[in-house]
C-alpha cells in the first residue's frame, strides 16, 4: 500500500513465537476476527541475503537491502530502517521492491523503484553480504469488506557460512489492500493468544544479534589455530571492523525514533546485576477480599507475584539453580494471567506498556525454561540407558544445551538492559500506588470482587466445559487449547482463593490435576517434534548409532504421548462432573 505521499508503505502486525504451532492453528481457521479465507494455505521456501556496500551506503540512507530468492526468481527489496510503530505488534515502514539479477550490475536490472533507489544511493559500488536468513513460509490470504491481509507463519534459520546459528518462528499479518483500520480486530484477536509476543525488532536485527553472539563465542574460545577470533564489537551487536554491518546495526538501533547511531547503553557483565535490584515486599498471600474494588484486587495479585519475580531475579542471573528461573517465570505467568482477569478494571492506555514488557520478559524466560524442561527429561531418559546407547544419544542433548545457552544470553541481555530496569521501577511504583491507572466506576456499577468475579469464574469454566463434545476424538492441538483454558480457570480461582473460602482448595486441585496431565502431554509432544526435526536436519552428519538412539527416544516420546492421550479421562472427569459443578457453584455462591 502507499501512504499520503504515495511512497510504498508496508503495514503489518508482527509476533514472535517459540514454535510455529500457534501460527499453524490460526492458518487452519477459515475465519479470523471477521476476515474470511480467500483460499487454502500455501508453503513457499525463501532465502534472504541482506546486503550493503563496504561503506554502508544503504544503511546511511536509512535502508536495509535484501535479495530474496524464490521459485519465481530473485527480488531486491529496500526496507526503511526508520519504523513508524507504537512499540507493539504494529510496524509501518517504507518498502521498495523489484526484480533483480545478483550476477549483474544493478543498473542493468529491470526497471523498478527499488532499482532506481539502489543505483541512486550506491552507484556502481559492490554489494556485500551481511547475513543470510532461510525460511519456510506458510501463508494464507484473508479478506473483509474490501481489505485483504496476508497471514504468514515463518520458520526462520539464521546462517553464518553453512552453519545454522539461530532458529526462530514469527507470525506476520501484512495489509495487502484496504484501510489500516481493518487490522484492528485482527490485532485484538492476536493480542489475546498467549504464545504470541509482539515483535519489537525486525528479522534482520535478530539475525545480526545472533551473529554477534556467535562471534562472542568464537572470541571466548579462540580460533582452531590459536589466533584470536574476530572482534565481537562494543555491544552494538556487530563486528565493528565491518563498516557496513556496524552502520546497519547503528541505524537499526535508532530506527524507531529516527535517531542515527546512538551511543550504546552501558551494559553490565552478563550474569551480574547492572545495579542494585529494586525491592518490593508483599505479604505471604495476595490477600484479596470479597469487598475489594476489582482494580485493587488485581493490584494486590500483581504486587504479590511481582515481588516474587524480583526476588527470583538474582538467582536467575547466576544460573546455578534451575528452580530460580522457574520461579521467576511462574511469577511472570501469574502476572500476565492477572492482567487478563482484572485488566478491564484498568485504563488500557496507561497500563499497556506494563503488559507488553511483561510479555517480552516472559518470552525470554520461557525460551530458557522450556529447554531446561526438555534437557532435564532427556537426561533422565539418557541415564536409564546402557553406556553405548547413552553416548549415541548425546548429540541431541548437546544440541539442546547449546540452544539453552544461547537463549540464556538473550535473557541476560534483557535483564541487564536499562529499559528493563526502568520498567521494573515504574511497575513497582504502579503496583504500590492505590488508584493508579484504575478505570472510574459509578456508585451502582458492579466493581467489587463479590459483584464481578462470579461471572468471570463461570465464564472461565465455560471455556473448559466447551471441550466436552470433542474429548472423545480430541487431537493434540485441541488438548493443547484445553490446557490453556484449564490454566485460565485455575488462575481465576487462585487469585480470589481467600475470598472464596477454605473449600476452594479441593476445587482448585481438580483443575490443577487436569492442567498437569495436559502439560505432560504437551511436553512429550514437543520433545517428539524436536527430536524428529533434529533427525531430519542432521540426517547427513549423524552416525548410524546416533540416528538409531535418537530414533528410539522419538518412539519413546510418541508412546508417552499416546499413553497420556488415552488416560486423560479421569483428569477430565474431575472438572466436567456434576459433583465439580456443584462444588464450584457453592464457592461462587459464597462470594
Amino acid at each position: 500500500m502507499t501512504d499520503g505521499t504515495h511512497r510504498p508503505l508496508e503495514v503489518e502486525l508482527k509476533y514472535r513465537m517459540t514454535d510455529a504451532g500457534p501460527g499453524e492453528r490460526l492458518l487452519s481457521a477459515d475465519e479470523l476476527a471477521g476476515f474470511t479465507a480467500l483460499g487454502p494455505a500455501e508453503t513457499v521456501h525463501q532465502e534472504d541475503r541482506y546486503l550493503d556496500t563496504p561503506e554502508a551506503a544503504l544503511a546511511a540512507a536509512g535502508y536495509a537491502g535484501r535479495f530474496r530468492s524464490t521459485d519465481a526468481g530473485t527480488l531486491i527489496t529496500l526496507k526503511g530502517l526508520r519504523r513508524q510503530d507504537d512499540g507493539g505488534a504494529a510496524h509501518r515502514r517504507e518498502e521498495l521492491e523489484g526484480p533483480a539479477d545478483p550476477a549483474a550490475p544493478p543498473a542493468s536490472w529491470p526497471e523498478s523503484a527499488a532499482r532506481d533507489a539502489l543505483v541512486s544511493i550506491a552507484g556502481d559500488a559492490t554489494l556485500g553480504e551481511l547475513v543470510v536468513l532461510r525460511q519456510v513460509r506458510r501463508k494464507r490470504w484473508y479478506g473483509r469488506d474490501g481489505a485483504v491481509v496476508e497471514l504468514s507463519v515463518d520458520a526462520v534459520e539464521v546462517l553464518a557460512g553453512d552453519d545454522v546459528i539461530e532458529r526462530f518462528a514469527e507470525l506476520e499479518a501484512e495489509l495487502q489492500d484496504g484501510d489500516e483500520a481493518a487490522l484492528e480486530p485482527l490485532a485484538v484477536l492476536l493480542s489475546e493468544i498467549e504464545e504470541l509476543v509482539p515483535a519489537e525488532t525486525s528479522k534482520l536485527e535478530r539475525a545480526l544479534e545472533a551473529v554477534r553472539r556467535e562471534r562472542a563465542v568464537e572470541q571466548a574460545a579462540g580460533t582452531p589455530d590459536g589466533e584470536p577470533a574476530l572482534d565481537a564489537g562494543d555491544g552494538t551487536g556487530v563486528d565493528a571492523s565491518d563498516p557496513s554491518e556496524a552502520a546497519v546495526a547503528a541505524n537499526l538501533a535508532g530506527a524507531a525514533d529516527g535517531a542515527v547511531a546512538p551511543a550504546p547503553e552501558p551494559r553490565a557483565e552478563p550474569g551480574r546485576p547492572a545495579k542494585p535490584e529494586p525491592r518490593l515486599t508483599a505479604p505471604k498471600t495476595p490477600g484479596v477480599a470479597a469487598d475489594d474494588h476489582l482494580a485493587e484486587a488485581g493490584r494486590k495479585v500483581l504486587r504479590f507475584h511481582l515481588a516474587r519475580m524480583v526476588a527470583r531475579e538474582p538467582g536467575t542471573r547466576l544460573g546455578k539453580e534451575a528452580e530460580e528461573l522457574h520461579g521467576m517465570r511462574v511469577a511472570t505467568r501469574r502476572q500476565r494471567a492477572a492482567w487478563r482477569v482484572f485488566g478491564d478494571a484498568f485504563d488500557p492506555q496507561r497500563t499497556a506498556r506494563h503488559q507488553q514488557r511483561l510479555k517480552l520478559v516472559a518470552r525470554d524466560l520461557g525460551g530458557v525454561r522450556d529447554l531446561d524442561v526438555l534437557i532435564e527429561a532427556a537426561e533422565a531418559y539418557q541415564q536409564g540407558q546402557p553406556d553405548a546407547e547413552s553416548a549415541a544419544f548425546e548429540p541431541l542433548v548437546a544440541s539442546w544445551r547449546t540452544q539453552r545457552d544461547a537463549a540464556r544470553v538473550v535473557l541476560l541481555k534483557e535483564l541487564d538492559s536499562g529499559r528493563y530496569q526502568r520498567w521494573v521501577e515504574r511497575y513497582i511504583e504502579f503496583v504500590q500506588t492505590e488508584g493508579e491507572g484504575a478505570m472510574p466506576v459509578g456508585p451502582v456499577q458492579p466493581h467489587r470482587v463479590r459483584d464481578t468475579m462470579p461471572s468471570r469464574i463461570w465464564a472461565a469454566y465455560e471455556g473448559v466445559r466447551a471441550y466436552e463434545s470433542v474429548m472423545r476424538w480430541a487431537d493434540v492441538n485441541t488438548l493443547h487449547d484445553l490446557r490453556i483454558a484449564a490454566k485460565w480457570l485455575r488462575y481465576t480461582l487462585e487469585f480470589v482463593r481467600e475470598a472464596l473460602g477454605r473449600d476452594a482448595g479441593p476445587v482448585i486441585e481438580k483443575v490443577v490435576a487436569l492442567q498437569d496431565h495436559l502439560g505432560w502431554l504437551h511436553d512429550a509432544d514437543v520433545a517428539a517434534g524436536l527430536a524428529r526435526s533434529f533427525l531430519v536436519e542432521h540426517a547427513g552428519d549423524l552416525s548410524e548409532p546416533a540416528s538409531a538412539a535418537i530414533g528410539r527416544y522419538l518412539v519413546d516420546r510418541e508412546r508417552e504421548l499416546a499413553r497420556l492421550r488415552r488416560t486423560v479421562g479421569p483428569a477430565w472427569r474431575g472438572v466436567s462432573s456434576l459433583a465439580f459443578r456443584r462444588a464450584l457453584g457453592r464457592l461462587v455462591a459464597g462470594l
